[in-house]
């Protein structure tokens, strides 16, 4: 049988534009196989991803920002407790509270101090006025605890203890430092010794 094939192909004499014709149809069979091939590996591929994937699970809303709950007290032109964004300094509690009032001084306030929940800020605290004699006028009566954080140079010298050098050094440290975290800081103020601090201690807020 084979022999007989064999003889039978053997007495096919091709041209040159048959052979060329039957090179070119096995090329295109060639050629369709192979793509065939790719398609059903990518096919196939996509079904497995498809099984495989998790969804994502996205924020069904917009982000709300952690807020800050601060007091803004003092000569300002609206004072209040207002919401601030975690990360906000003392000017922007200011300016939440419509800014301060015209005159009024600032500069025993660190202004860019960071913020913590449940702060006060207290604008245009009462000074030491000198009279026309060099003396100092009496501090203003204590209605309350002083604020370490806030308090002005009349609102520290009002504690017992505490005289003007004294007071300028805890604002001058809080500037540096950033607000008190804890009454006990107080005492790392130069000067600050534990008699003192035990004396004010029941006197004093944060």
């Amino acid at each position: 049988m084979l022999t007989q094939i064999r003889e039978y192909f053997d007495g096919i004499v091709f041209t040159r534009e048959q052979r060329r014709g039957i090179l070119v149809i096995f090329g295109l069979f060639l050629g369709v196989g192979t793509l065939l091939y790719f398609l059903a590996q990518g096919s196939a591929s996509a079904v497995d991803l498809q099984k495989t994937s998790t969804p994502i699970a996205l924020p069904s809303g917009p982000i709300t920002p952690e807020l800050l709950i601060v007091d803004v007290a003092g000569k300002v032109r609206h004072p209040g407790v207002y919401s601030l964004p975690k990360g906000s300094r003392a000017i922007d509690a200011i300016k939440a509270a419509g800014n301060k009032l015209n005159g009024v001084d600032t500069s025993d306030i660190n202004l860019a101090h960071l913020l913590f929940d449940g702060e006060q800020i207290v604008v245009g605290a009462p000074r030491y006025v000198a009279t026309s004699k060099g003396s100092k006028s009496s501090p203003p009566k204590r209605t309350g605890p002083v604020s370490i954080n806030n308090g002005g140079q009349a609102d520290l010298e009002s504690l017992p203890g505490i005289g003007p050098v004294m007071a300028s050094r805890i604002i001058t440290y809080r500037k540096s430092n950033g607000p008190f975290p804890t009454l006990e800081e107080l005492k790392k103020v130069k000067g600050m010794g534990e008699a003192t601090y035990a004396e004010i201690s029941s006197l004093i807020r944060l």
